[in-house]
């Protein structure tokens, strides 16, 4: 499965008065959902993050993908987006990772193999 998705099963099974479809339930009716706003809010200002919202991790989480090298087809199927322009919308490169790359195909292209 992934290490993540190992402790977040083993986390639920240590737990099994939660219904499966939560892994945060709230702490008042452990039917519905946590709210978890107030911890989100207070993480972003401990960060110094501003105009960050939680749905941007999925954007983070596709970038980052793309720079180590992962596929389109890949990234969609981790993000569970149904279309490749749908994955193009999430993945943005960094400066730095784009420079890299036209840095490795300049070197690639102009290295000297005769003397």
């Amino acid at each position: 499965m992934g290490p993540a998705l190992d402790a977040v099963a083993e986390w639920c099974n240590d737990r099994p008065q939660i219904p499966d479809a939560l892994v945060f339930p709230g702490r008042l009716d452990p039917t519905k959902p946590l709210d978890f706003e107030r911890a989100w809010q207070t993480a972003l200002k401990r960060a110094g993050l501003e105009d960050f919202r939680f749905h941007d991790l999925r954007h983070c989480a596709a970038s980052y993908l793309a720079m180590n090298g992962a596929s389109l087809a890949e990234i969609a199927e981790v993000l569970g987006h149904k279309s490749l322009q749908m994955v193009k919308r999430y993945s943005h490169l960094s400066h730095e990772h784009t420079a890299s790359v036209i840095e490795r195909m300049a070197a690639n292209i102009f290295k000297e193999d005769h003397k």
